[in-house]
């Protein structure tokens, strides 16, 4: 993981400089009295591939480019199974029941420093309720007229995609950069 985020201790403020340690490249604080290391170790998150009457369903987060639309996602809560986390999220992201079809496998999306633990599940037929706070729209698109992007939850829906027999393509987004 590149460890972009940080610059100074967190625990200290002195500079931290590149030392090899376990085998890798990390960055640590190069004051001799702090041993602060920014080990990189990614936050797990949940997606899921939300599907419904041969759809599934994307929504769009605040402050995406207007073309840009992905699956579910949400953080654990502490001591809560991925399994269940999922759920909850479906039904505050999209207020919809689900229930957990597959587990799908674990995902690096190294550039926001997480692992993604992706799940299939069937969604209940209700209208979709879009949480306004988090979301800023959603559509349903059918299986066969949906393709992969290149990262986050990109290559779940692919190589869900490709389980199927649809092998597809990744879709060129153009990054997001600030200025």
């Amino acid at each position: 993981m590149t460890s972009y985020i940080y610059k100074f201790c967190p625990s200290c403020k002195t500079e931290l400089e590149e030392r090899l340690l376990g085998g890798l490249v990390r960055k640590a604080c190069s004051s001799k009295t702090c041993s602060f290391i920014h080990w990189g170790n990614p936050i797990p998150v949940v997606a899921g591939i939300v599907e419904r009457a041969d759809r599934i369903i994307l929504v769009q987060s605040h402050g995406w480019p207007k073309d840009w639309y992905g699956l579910v996602t949400g953080f654990l809560e502490m001591g809560e199974k991925p399994e269940d986390a999922i759920v909850r999220e479906v039904k505050e992201e999209i207020g919809i029941e689900a229930s957990v079809a597959s587990y799908l496998g674990a995902y690096p999306f190294d550039q926001i420093g997480q692992i993604i633990l992706a799940f299939h599940l069937i969604g209940a037929t209700d209208p979709i309720k879009l949480c306004q706070e988090e979301l800023s729209s959603y559509k349903e698109v059918a299986i066969k007229n949906l393709k992969p992007w290149e990262r986050g939850t990109g290559p779940v829906v692919k190589e869900w995609l490709a389980s199927r027999g649809l092998h597809r393509p990744f879709l060129k987004r153009t990054p997001i950069t600030k200025a």
